[in-house]
C-alpha cells in the first residue's frame, strides 16, 4: 500500500474512510452539517383546537406546550450522516401569534463530535377548520328522524337516541372522518330530529338506533341541487321504532306477554302464564294491556291447586286467576297485578 493513502492530505493525520482519503476534522470543516429555518407555521382552528398539515385537518387537543418543541425541530435540517443526534429546546412566547424558540443540537459525523444552535420564529395562525367552517355555515347533508309507531317517544328513547347520536359522531371522528358530525339535535312533538353533517354518519346513526331500541330504518333522498355535473341530495333517514316498549304487557290471542326487548321486525316477550322466553313478529295482532310500572299490589287469599284466590285492589272482593306455576307465592303474600278490563294480570 502506498504510505500517501494513509494520511490526510490536507492535515497530514491519519487518513479517514471516505472517498476523498481526508481525515474526519477536515471533512467536517467542509461540510455544511446543520441549517435551520428562520420561521415555521402552525395552522390551528380557535374553535376545535385542530390543526392543518397543507390541505389535510386533524384533530388535535395539544396545546402550545406541547406543540412547540416538535414545530421548532421541524424547521432543522441535519446532514443524513449525523448519528445519535440531541436536542434541547427553549420557547420564549412573545405575543398570541408569535414565539421564539432557541435549538441546541448536538451530535457526532464523520466519527467528530459537532455541536450547534439556532434560532426558528414560531408563528401560531389561525384558521377556521373545514368541519368548523361548515357548522358556521349551517351546512348539513340531511336529517335522522326517530319517531315510534302510534305513540310518542319515551324519556329513556330520547335520551338513548341522543346518546347513541354523539357516541357514533365521536367514533367516526376518532377514525378521521372529520365531516360527519352532528350539528343540532331537535325534540319535537312527533320525535327527535338530528341534524347531521355527512350521509355516511347519518346512516350509522340510523342503524345504530335500529338496533338497540328495535325499529326499522328507511331512506328518503331530496334533490337539492347540482354541484360539477353531480346531482346533490340530502337524505331524511327515518327510524320507526316499535309500538310497544320493555315492560310492556301485551295480549297476543289468550296470551299475556311482557315486552322484554324490541329488535327490528319483531319482540321478544316473556308469556306470563308459563314464565317463558316468546318471541312475535310485528305482523301478529296485539293488544297494549298497560306498562309494568303501572303495576299495582294485589293480596293472596288462598291457593287452591290451579287457582289463586286474591282481593281485588279496587272492589276488595275476592276474585279467582290461573296460579301461573312459575310464581312461587303463599297465602297471605302480595303480588304485582295489572287490571285488563274485567279481569285481573298477574307480573309477579
Amino acid at each position: 500500500m502506498d504510505i500517501r493513502e494513509t494520511f490526510c492530505p490536507r492535515c497530514g493525520g491519519p487518513a479517514g474512510d471516505g472517498s476523498d482519503g481526508l481525515c474526519g476534522r477536515c471533512r467536517l470543516a467542509e461540510t455544511r452539517w446543520l441549517e435551520c429555518e428562520t420561521r415555521a407555521v402552525h395552522t390551528y382552528c380557535p374553535s376545535c383546537g385542530a390543526w392543518r398539515s397543507g390541505r389535510v385537518w386533524t384533530d388535535s387537543d395539544r396545546g402550545r406546550d406541547e406543540v412547540g418543541p416538535g414545530l421548532a425541530l421541524s424547521a432543522l435540517r441535519l446532514h443524513p450522516e449525523v448519528r445519535l443526534p440531541r436536542f434541547e429546546v427553549s420557547i420564549r412566547e412573545l405575543s398570541t401569534n408569535r414565539s421564539t424558540a432557541n435549538i441546541k443540537v448536538w451530535g457526532t459525523l464523520y466519527g467528530e463530535q459537532v455541536s450547534g444552535d439556532c434560532r426558528v420564529e414560531l408563528v401560531w395562525q389561525k384558521e377556521q377548520c373545514d368541519r368548523c367552517n361548515r357548522i358556521a355555515g349551517s351546512y348539513f347533508e340531511g336529517y335522522v328522524q326517530i319517531r315510534a309507531s302510534g305513540r310518542a317517544l319515551t324519556s329513556r328513547e330520547l335520551q338513548s337516541a341522543a346518546r347513541i347520536a354523539h357516541e357514533t359522531e365521536c367514533a367516526s371522528q376518532a377514525e378521521g372522518d372529520r365531516l360527519s358530525y352532528v350539528s343540532d339535535l331537535r325534540e319535537t312533538r312527533e320525535g327527535l330530529d338530528i341534524v347531521i353533517g355527512s350521509q355516511a354518519i347519518g346512516l350509522s346513526i340510523a342503524q345504530a338506533v335500529a338496533q338497540q331500541l328495535g325499529g326499522r330504518v328507511s331512506t328518503h333522498p331530496k334533490l337539492v341541487g347540482e354541484k360539477a355535473g353531480r346531482s346533490l341530495y340530502r337524505v331524511t333517514y327515518l327510524v320507526r321504532l316499535h309500538q310497544f316498549v320493555r315492560d310492556d304487557v301485551i295480549a297476543v290471542g289468550s296470551a299475556d306477554l311482557m315486552i322484554a326487548s324490541s329488535e327490528g321486525d319483531h319482540v321478544r316477550a316473556v308469556d306470563l302464564s308459563t314464565g317463558k322466553s316468546r318471541t312475535v313478529r310485528d305482523e301478529v295482532p296485539k293488544r297494549l294491556i298497560g306498562h309494568g310500572s303501572d303495576a299495582v299490589e294485589a293480596l293472596v287469599a288462598y291457593l287452591d291447586g290451579g287457582v289463586m284466590g286474591m282481593i281485588d285492589p279496587e272492589s276488595s272482593r275476592s276474585i279467582e286467576v290461573p296460579h301461573p306455576p312459575w310464581l312461587k307465592i303463599a297465602a297471605g303474600d302480595r303480588v304485582r297485578v295489572l287490571r285488563d278490563r274485567d279481569r285481573l294480570v298477574v307480573l309477579g
